[in-house]
């Protein structure tokens, strides 16, 4: 070694930082810049240190301090200031002002917000000794989370804003609420130690976990608003037995029947790619969820929950189903909880400008009791979705109605969990959760139909919707969305018939396009580009505007489309049915392949109607 090097070694939270100057001017301030080089940071959010203690003196930093008062081999010790933002805070900051106008309140949320929530009560003419305009205890307004009330009303859970309400009416008096999600992993960026599994402090790890059964509820309700758009949904399972998924698209009301509440209103089931047995549904990967989304924004909609079957015959002449689930069996599984879970984090909830719990329902329709078909309505915690987040909580082989908590690994930071159980002896102890019961995780949320049924797409009610378009990727079903179906579902509203009525015509078209299925049909179409063109129609179906439906269907879009349905009507070689296999004609010798004249597909010669797109050849 030259005896004019001088070796400073700087340890960081990263590794051991090796420097060596030759220069006798060399200072402190030209060492942290050159490890800050590294690091690829500023020196102004770090400190050097002689000890290893974030309490002992920091060592001058300037250009005047020089290295050659320390020893060759001198060990400096590198942490960063309390004040200065870590790593990740600075990568985030940059897109911190885009995230906030992202985070947009739902208009329920913004409602309830401005909203008292008192529950007001008449004056009691056996208690009340006081004047028409006085007020008493016995007859002045109650809070909207009062106990009394709720447990009058049989009222289980709090509403969401109720709960707010509640927490922040503490004897401090704030009123700013502090809501955050349970985190379940090492927090990045801490700076006062090796990074984990080297090493862990209390700031960056999180503290056990102590599950609790929550006390209220992001949605009361869950109300689809009509049961021909469930029974839809149910016919795959009575022609198949397959069990079948669905997402519920609809919007967020208010819930009169409880304080503060919030209903999922559900008005469309929309049915995406997946593989169906008697026992299992996988979901695939689904090209048209943005499309669909899209479309459900347009309509005034959003995905709301998802929903599934369980069910299995018992009588089928009778209709009933069997009973499988229960207070002695499972409501959800820890499958199911684990899937939900994944749902809510996907759609989190956005209250006072932070992310807290999800307003994402689940729906599962199985046999009650009485072995008929009903629906149950569920949503996990918000602790479950933090578990399913940090991937902490598993299902058991066996046991559907367990759960457990992982054991941690190497590579892998996983808390203790543990939950409360009453004991023998009638005191409450705590366990650890491997595994765990699910009932620790759900919140049961009511789901029914009204009994003054709604109607946000016509076509769900309309008389001359004898056979509804079908449900989109149904194959196992043998019903198939093509342009073969579109014309036989159209023509059951007699709009191909010149010389009716055009106020009864526009009626008419409009029932037949407000219909989910057909509207996705149509923007998804590969013969014609339609996506693009139906701005219009869509206002007119989320409106009701029966002369703005009428007025597009005069586009040179849907004229097209018209005339090709009459062409398909009108041919001897019309296409068959969707729901029967293709026609072929025998070959001529010598034939060629044909080219269609609507979509340009070439076709092979035995064919009497195009492979693509049905039409006539």
């Amino acid at each position: 070694m030259n005896s004019k090097e001088l070796i400073i070694r700087v340890r960081s939270a990263e590794k051991m930082h090796r420097m060596v100057f030759t220069s006798p001017a060399a200072s402190t301030s030209d060492l942290l810049k050159m490890v800050c080089e590294e690091l690829k940071d500023s020196p102004d959010n770090y400190s050097l240190h002689t000890e290893q203690r974030t309490s002992s003196p920091a060592v001058p930093i300037s250009s005047r301090n020089l290295l050659n008062k320390y020893a060759s081999g001198q060990v400096f010790y590198l942490f960063r200031s309390p004040h200065a933002p870590s790593m990740d805070q600075e990568e985030s900051m940059q897109t911190e002002e885009t995230v906030r106008k992202e985070i947009v309140m739902e208009p329920i949320d913004v409602q309830l917000l401005a909203e008292s929530g008192k529950i007001e009560r008449g004056r009691d003419e056996k208690l009340c000794r006081h004047g028409q305009n006085g007020r008493c205890i016995h007859c002045s307004p109650l809070e909207p989370y009062d106990e009394a009330y709720l447990k009058e009303h049989n009222i289980k859970h709090l509403s969401f804003h109720s709960y707010l309400k509640k927490k922040s009416s503490s004897a401090s008096g704030s009123k700013f609420l502090g809501l955050e999600d349970l985190e379940c992993k090492i927090k990045p960026g801490c700076r006062d130690h090796l990074p984990w599994p080297a090493a862990v402090c209390t700031k960056c790890s999180p503290s056990a976990v102590t599950l609790n059964r929550q006390s209220y509820r992001h949605v009361d309700n869950v109300m689809f608003e009509n049961s021909r758009l469930v029974e839809r949904f149910l016919n795959f399972w009575r022609t198949t037995s397959y069990q079948r998924i669905g997402f519920l698209y609809g919007r967020y009301e208010a819930h009169t029947d409880v304080p503060l509440g919030i209903r999922a209103t559900v008005a469309a089931i929309y049915e995406p790619p997946q593989e169906n047995s008697k026992d299992l549904v996988k979901l695939l990967p689904d090209e048209r969820q943005d499309i669909v989304d899209s479309l459900a924004q347009a309509l005034g909609l959003k995905k709301v929950g998802w929903i599934f079957t369980d069910l299995v015959a018992e009588d089928i002449k009778k209709g009933t189903v069997k009973n499988l689930r229960g207070i002695d069996t499972h409501f959800l599984s820890a499958q199911e909880c684990i899937t939900a879970g994944y749902f809510q984090n996907q759609h989190p909830n956005y209250i006072h400008k932070s992310q807290f719990g999800s307003k994402f329902v689940t729906v599962c329709v199985t046999g009650d009791k009485n072995n008929q078909v009903h629906m149950e309505g569920y949503s996990v915690s918000n602790q479950c979705m933090a578990l399913v987040r940090d991937n902490c909580l598993v299902p058991t082989k066996d046991a559907p109605e367990l759960g457990y908590i992982r054991i941690q690994g190497d590579n892998e930071f996983v808390p203790d969990v543990f939950y409360k159980v009453t004991d023998e002896f009638k005191n409450e102890v705590q366990r650890r959760a491997r595994p765990l019961p699910v009932e620790y995780l759900l919140v049961d949320v009511p789901a029914s139909t009204p009994l003054n049924p709604q109607y946000t797409f016509l076509a769900n009610q309309s008389v001359h919707n004898k056979n509804p378009f079908p449900n989109e990727n149904r194959l196992v079903d043998k019903q198939i969305q093509d342009f073969n179906a579109l014309t036989d579902y159209y023509q059951q509203f007699n709009l191909l018939n010149e010389g009716d009525n055009t106020a009864e015509m526009a009626r008419r078209f409009l029932e037949a396009m407000s219909d989910f299925h057909v509207l996705l049909y149509l923007a998804t179409m590969d013969m014609l580009p339609f996506k693009d063109h139906m701005a219009g129609l869509l206002q007119a179906v989320r409106t009701e505007d029966a002369e703005a439906a009428w007025t597009w269907s005069r586009t040179s879009q849907w004229t097209t489309v018209e005339q090709l349905m009459l062409a398909a009507g009108s041919s001897d070689m019309s296409a068959p049915s969707s729901f029967s296999p293709m026609n072929e004609m025998p070959s001529l010798p010598g034939a060629e392949p044909w080219k269609c004249k609507y979509c340009t597909y070439e076709n092979q010669p035995s064919q009497s109607s195009c492979e693509m797109c049905n039409l006539p050849r």
